[in-house]
């Protein structure tokens, strides 16, 4: 087995798709009449789209036919991804090519730990997918984190031990599923949200080689 292992999700750590996320959850709750902020739009973080409209139904209070609920994640879908269809290099989020490169230049497994059913189509837009050795999303698992099945998927696949393995996430959920995955959890974000994360960085930029080599 390879000694250790690094997973990243993408959704805010990789990429900032959470922005697109926000704006076709906003444009699809106002579409039916319920208001939607950006504090609404933490609590969506790592849940999958139909959980999220739940919640947002739940907020509104309201209820609607099967046949509406699943034409109206069909929307939010083809909207968000109205916006992924644009993105570039640009949209990799500071210093992440460097710790990638940095990974790689070790002869480090990497893999992509997300929920996301679009995460190879956003890699390939943004020129990353041969930087992973593995990639476990949406259409992989079946289990929402904290659930683990996500991390230890990756971690199989990378013939690596779970407790080798250094997860990066961004939301509760993703840095709960790593504890209980028993790997090593990085929070990227804000410490009042990710306290349970082993080490907690705000982005990429404030994350080292001395850091890294010591992992």
């Amino acid at each position: 087995m390879a000694k250790n292992a690094f997973i990243f999700d993408l959704d805010g750590v990789i990429v900032d798709t959470a922005k697109f996320h926000f704006l076709a959850w906003k444009r699809l709750a106002n579409s039916i009449g319920i208001d939607f902020s950006e504090e609404q739009n933490e609590q969506l973080k790592g849940v999958s789209r139909v959980k999220s409209l739940e919640k947002i139904l739940t907020w509104g209070n309201k209820t609607i036919s099967e046949d509406e609920f699943a034409d109206l994640m069909s929307r939010k879908n083809d909207d968000y991804l109205s916006y992924v269809a644009q993105m570039t290099v640009d949209d990799i989020l500071p210093d992440v090519n460097r710790v990638l490169n940095f990974l790689k230049d070790k002869e480090c497994k990497i893999a992509l730990g997300s929920a996301s059913k679009n995460a190879r189509m956003i890699l390939e837009k943004v020129g990353l997918l041969d930087m992973f050795d593995a990639i476990v999303d949406g259409t992989n698992v079946t289990k929402a984190k904290p659930d683990p099945e996500v991390f230890l998927k990756a971690a199989e696949e990378m013939d690596v031990d779970p407790e080798n393995c250094v997860v990066f996430e961004d939301s509760v959920s993703g840095i709960q599923a790593a504890n209980r995955g028993k790997m090593k959890s990085i929070g990227i974000g804000d410490k009042e949200f990710l306290h349970e994360a082993d080490h907690i960085f705000k982005d990429f930029t404030e994350i080292s080689f001395d850091f890294l080599n010591g992992l």
